[in-house]
């Protein structure tokens, strides 16, 4: 199944039904009255988290989604019939923002969660509702009120504890699949992974976590090389970051270079990221001359200036593997231990957990707009400034307006 993590819809929410105008008319009653009935309310529009999907795959191509609306009232004081609430299933760790404000509504990060994103229309009443001492055959009615209706965009991030980095063929899946029972491709030939994969990692009987595999980054992603960052959103909601280096790179490059373009590519997709708490995780050391591994360990700990932890595996032979999974067990333990008693601490990762979603929120969207007016044929401002074949406006009442010549 094709994973997609981001779709934009449309909903619309029941109109709400017209009141009716009615009168009693039976053989030998005289001026029976009104006795015209309401409507039904609009049935509203619900995104519910379903733990059985991973993808917005069904939202791909079906993008409008109505509510039914509700009947008009009828005669006889009879009420009409309310319209059906439409309930659209979702995978859990969606994100519902509205299109026109760029306002978050909701985040569906528990199963059976239900966020209501359009309210039905309320129902119109009957002109039995106007009926009094001095209004006795009241001609009155109102209608149903309509339906909301909404552009949402739906972002799914996946909700795993440990978010792993790293350049493509750094053996992040060879990793996952070495301490999970999750299986992505994996080869003895360079690519990379296209979509994210998760894991659930077991401890000891009652202890796991779940492990993210992200694609790999390469230098200029946050300027949207290869697959750009658009997979680094899925790293927001994790704990712990593992930064895996390639010690064995087949093209021979510098493994602290390499760790340096991941660590200036998170920088620049959110400065927040960055604050995550991130053990450095020294792969395919089993490839590397015995005489030499301590001081290449010592050299790339030097030239990145790191003092976090820093752990030496072979993913695929499994060596390091369990140290560092029992370590990241304790690691979450103590981490949930400190949230739940000290309050201070807890606040302030509900803080920097905030900033993130901020932040990468904006530079995706700052990515898709730029790719907008790629497809509009437009260019940007500073593209123009370098040309010679503008010119600008300049209305001291009103902003700056550049007109450019085809």
């Amino acid at each position: 199944m094709k994973f997609v993590d981001e779709v934009s819809i449309f909903v619309k929410a029941g109109d709400g039904g017209n009141g009716m105008m009615s009168f009693r008319r039976e053989k030998f009653i005289e001026k029976g009255g009104p006795n015209g009935g309401d409507g039904g309310d609009g049935g509203s529009v619900f995104l519910e988290a379903d733990e059985n999907l991973n993808t917005l795959i069904d939202y791909r191509y079906t993008r409008k989604f109505f509510a039914q609306n509700g009947e008009k009232g009828g005669s006889s004081d009879c009420t009409g019939a309310k319209g059906e609430d439409l309930i659209l299933p979702v995978p859990v760790g969606t994100t519902v923002i509205d299109v026109a404000t760029q306002d978050v509504i909701g985040d569906l990060v528990k199963p059976g969660q239900r966020l209501l994103v359009a309210q039905g229309g309320w129902h119109g009443l009957g002109n039995t509702r106007f009926k009094s001492s001095t209004n006795r055959a009241p001609r009155q009615t109102t209608p149903g009120k309509p339906g909301e209706a909404r552009d949402l965009k739906l972002e799914l991030k996946v909700l795993a504890d440990v978010g792993l980095l790293g350049l493509p063929n750094a053996g992040k899946s060879t990793f996952i699949r070495a301490v999970s029972a999750a299986k992505p491709k994996v080869a003895d030939y360079p690519f990379t992974t296209l979509v994210p994969n998760l894991g659930v990692v077991s401890v000891d009987r009652f202890k796991s976590f779940v492990v993210a595999d992200i694609p790999g980054l390469i230098e200029g992603a946050s300027e949207g090389a290869g697959l750009g960052i658009r997979f680094l959103k899925h790293l927001a909601r994790t704990r712990l970051l593992l930064h895996l280096v390639d010690m064995a790179p087949l093209d021979e490059s510098d493994p602290a270079e390499a760790a340096r373009v991941i660590i200036d590519e998170l920088a620049r997709f959110s400065p927040a990221l960055v604050q995550r708490d991130r053990w450095l995780v020294l792969n395919k050391m089993d490839q590397v001359p015995e005489e030499e591994r301590e001081a290449r360990q010592a050299d790339i700990v030097r030239r990145l200036n790191w003092d976090g932890p820093v752990y030496v595996i072979s993913a695929i032979s499994r060596d390091g593997t369990e140290r560092i999974c029992r370590d990241i067990m304790n690691y979450l333990e103590a981490r949930a231990e400190r949230m739940a008693e000290d309050p201070a601490f807890a606040e302030e990762l509900a803080e920097l957990d905030q900033r993130i979603e901020g932040e990468a929120r904006a530079r995706l969207q700052a990515m898709d707009d730029q790719r907008a007016l790629r497809r509009a044929g437009v260019r940007s401002v500073d593209d123009l400034e370098e040309d010679d074949d503008f010119f600008d406006d300049e209305d001291d009442d009103g902003p700056e307006i550049i007109y450019v010549r085809d």
